[in-house]
């Protein structure tokens, strides 16, 4: 298991909010439903993202795929200088128009399908969802506000996410939750692998035979009792040589990073399961609660009680 693999087991869709928008000049919508991913691409037609938070709109193309990230409101519009209502607003729950009120008939087109125009040239399909936890922070803390993958070719897998938001059958929750899945996984890989990404340490770190191996190994089995040597030992090379390689390509030392990935996973666990501390410790690699403890008051000035209020 490699740490993206890792970290998209935590962040998965769950109820995804699919949208299907057919649209007319002039139009704009606005999100604000606080979601931490949101999936953002055009089947028809071009426009624009606006962050509100002053960055720089980003224009997006015909078959473009873009994940904004964050809580921050945005619009997505024909003109990034518009300066008229948004067609409907979203909302964690429900859509509104720009003052309130629930949408009508003449903006809901059909099954999760608005707009202004059933013939418009624009097709604008999103996808948002919410991901907390401290495992998702490790993935979101590496991607910009608004990443973008320019697509030159037809992406069946949009082309089916398409057909399926339109349609109302057995399971279909569940089949758009797994198709937003995988176009987050295949956006996030492309956008890694692109020059301008800048990926974290632990992405590049993969190609490496050495750093590589261990980071797998490292988010494969985190509760082995993993020490330098027995990493470099099974990457087969010294204990100074995987030093130095994982601490270059990944930016920590390797008991370092693995601390810190023990620690995102007992935070998740004992906030979202009522398993015992002493078995938390377990799963993640210390032997007793008290460890875990003492690992969770150093590094992040916390005690197991209080990640999981739900419990108390």
């Amino acid at each position: 298991m490699d740490p993206l693999t890792s970290l998209l087991q935590e962040v998965r869709s769950c109820g995804a909010l699919f949208g299907r928008n057919l649209l007319e000049p002039p139009w704009a919508v606005r999100f604000a439903d606080e979601g931490a991913l949101t999936l953002v691409t055009l089947l028809r037609g071009d426009g624009w993202i606006v962050p509100e938070d002053g960055a720089a709109p980003v224009r997006l193309g015909a078959g473009d795929v873009a994940v904004v990230t964050g809580p921050a409101p945005f619009s997505i519009a024909d003109d990034p200088c518009a300066a008229f209502p948004p067609l409907f607003v979203v909302h964690p729950d429900r859509c509104t128009t720009a003052d309130g009120r629930d949408i009508g008939e003449d903006v809901v087109l059909g099954l999760r399908t608005c707009g202004n125009s059933e013939d418009g040239p624009t097709v604008l399909l999103t996808a948002s969802y919410q991901a907390t936890g401290r495992v998702s922070e490790r993935l979101l803390g590496a991607l910009p506000h608004v990443l973008l993958v320019p697509r030159d070719a037809p992406d069946p897998v949009l082309e089916l996410a398409a057909v399926e938001t339109g349609r109302d059958a057995p399971g279909q929750q569940a089949v758009l939750d797994r198709l937003l899945d995988l176009l987050l996984l295949s956006t996030l890989r492309e956008w890694f692998d692109r020059p301008e990404a800048g990926p974290p340490g632990w992405y590049r770190a993969l190609g490496d035979p050495v750093a590589g191996r261990a980071l797998r190994l490292i988010h494969d089995r985190p509760e082995r009792p993993w020490t330098v040597d027995a990493l470099a030992a099974e990457a087969g090379v010294s204990r100074a040589t995987l030093a130095r390689r994982f601490t270059a390509l990944v930016g920590r030392p390797p008991m370092a990073y693995l601390t810190d990935w023990r620690l995102a996973l007992a935070a998740d666990l004992l906030a979202r399961t009522d398993a015992t501390v002493a078995a938390v410790a377990r799963q993640v690699g210390y032997r007793t609660p008290f460890a875990l403890s003492a690992a969770l008051k150093r590094v992040h000035d916390t005690r197991p009680s209080e990640l999981r209020p739900a419990f108390r």
